[in-house]
């Protein structure tokens, strides 16, 4: 059984959350616009706030400032990889945060007392659960029963390379680990309409993340003299037939399995369509469909039009004119099917495709033994959750880890209400005082059930 968490522990465990909140790790794209130094600063708190994990852990830096542990255990035969990232998205500055967004200050919330700012629930809160988790049952004398490694990225939020280095670590030493837990999923309340309890969602895949840029060209000129089907007038045009051409729907493997499993817990019209989910896949992709952009963006392929640029100055017709699409590619698509999707929604050999970031989805991790794990934890530390699988939107550096691992996951071991998850590279970011000790309850209660 997990251990219980004191009053002293809890002030603990918060103190080191809002330690690593008030240094800003934004990453960038550009390395020379990265701070270099709040992730010296970073690194440099991390070592004080978990004194045990840097002694007695191995600890190999990847990228700049990316850290791979070994915790020997006493079998490497099925090692185990938890990860987070350590650095943050950028802060809009005209967003209406209610608290300093680098503050962590301690502050009511709808759900109680929580940790407000940037990097709370992505990703500083995996950061601490993991390494408090580790420093609790090191100060324990635990030995786990597989090696367990903690991969911690610096540039997870620009589609950096520190993962990849990791990768290449483990893959030179020989590691094929038993599985792999990253963020993603979480205990999330108010996941879908008229279901009470919170699900806890534990992504077997994700979809790939793809750039695109759509570029039309022309003569340009004076604003005074304006021709038709200019290169801003055809990029609008193009945006406008790609959002009517939306990619063909049905839901995957995981999705219907999240479906049969809120099956009792719908209201009861609904309950015989999902308990057949997977018989009646047709009819559960077009209610699917019919339930707003989240759950329909369960189902398909999706394309966002995301940055747009013509003309330097109002007086100038442009002569170059860009959107940049962004592109979730669905299990059983592919990036080249995405150019041919788009070529023919929009009917123009004037506008070049350019991809600018490929990425193919994840394969489906098996729900075997190590996703049963992953269950029986949740089922333990969050009675009240339904646990199920389901496919991830968004990117994490796990997908990385799939070229030496077939058991990766996604799930962030947080109670997250839609408000909070909406909040995610959004403002007013923040985590529950108690959401963070279940989190460390949690990723500990793993590490002890982790079979000989």
């Amino acid at each position: 059984m997990a251990a219980t968490t004191s009053a002293t522990d809890l002030d603990r465990v918060v103190g080191k959350l809002q330690a690593l909140v008030r240094i800003p790790t934004v990453s960038d794209r550009n390395p020379a616009r990265v701070d270099t130094d709040a992730f010296d600063r970073l690194l440099a708190e991390m070592e004080t706030q978990f004194p045990r994990v840097h002694a007695g852990l191995e600890l190999t830096r990847v990228g700049t400032h990316g850290l791979l542990f070994r915790w020997p255990g006493a079998s490497d035969a099925r090692p185990v990889v938890l990860m987070a990232h350590l650095d943050v998205v950028p802060i809009d500055a005209d967003a209406p945060w209610q608290h300093p967004p680098f503050g962590a200050e301690i502050a009511d919330s709808p759900t109680g007392p929580a940790i407000w700012g940037r990097g709370t629930l992505d990703d500083k809160g995996c950061v601490v659960g993991i390494c408090e988790a580790v420093e609790l049952l090191l100060e324990a004398g635990h030995v786990p029963a597989q090696d367990v490694w903690l991969s911690f990225g610096c540039d997870e939020e620009v589609s950096g390379t520190a993962a990849l280095a990791a990768v290449d670590h483990l893959r030179a030493a020989g590691v094929r680990p038993w599985f792999v837990v990253d963020e993603g999923g979480a205990i999330a309340h108010e996941a879908f309409p008229g279901v009470k309890p919170p699900l806890g969602v534990i992504g077997v895949t994700e979809k790939g993340t793809t750039s695109v840029e759509l570029v039309a060209e022309g003569r340009g000129g004076h604003a005074s003299t304006p021709a038709r089907n200019g290169p801003t007038a055809r990029i609008a045009r193009a945006i406008l037939r790609v959002e009517k051409s939306p990619f063909p729907a049905s839901a995957p493997a995981p999705t219907l399995e999240l479906m049969r499993r809120i099956a009792p817990h719908v209201p009861l019209p609904l309950r015989p369509l999902l308990s057949r989910a997977d018989r009646i896949a047709p009819a559960v992709t077009r209610a699917l469909l019919a339930a707003g952009p989240e759950a329909a963006a369960m189902t398909r392929t999706t394309v966002a039009a995301t940055t747009l640029s013509g003309s330097p100055a109002l007086n100038v017709i442009a002569s170059t004119a860009k959107a940049g699409l962004n592109v979730r590619v669905m299990v059983g698509d592919t990036v080249a099917g995405v150019v041919d999707h788009l070529r023919a929604a929009i009917k123009d050999d004037s506008i070049r495709i350019d991809v600018v970031e490929s990425g193919e989805p994840s394969p489906v991790s098996p729900m075997d033994d190590a996703f049963r794990l992953i269950e029986s934890c949740i089922g333990e530390v969050f009675p009240d959750a339904v646990p199920t699988p389901y496919v991830m939107m968004a990117a994490t550096d796990s997908r990385h880890f799939t070229e030496i691992c077939e058991r990766v996951y996604r799930f962030a071991p947080f109670r997250m209400t839609k408000a909070q998850r909406q909040a995610i590279h959004s403002y007013d970011e923040h985590l529950g005082v108690s959401a963070l000790v279940d989190g460390v309850r949690w990723y500990r209660t793993l590490i002890e059930r982790l079979p000989a």
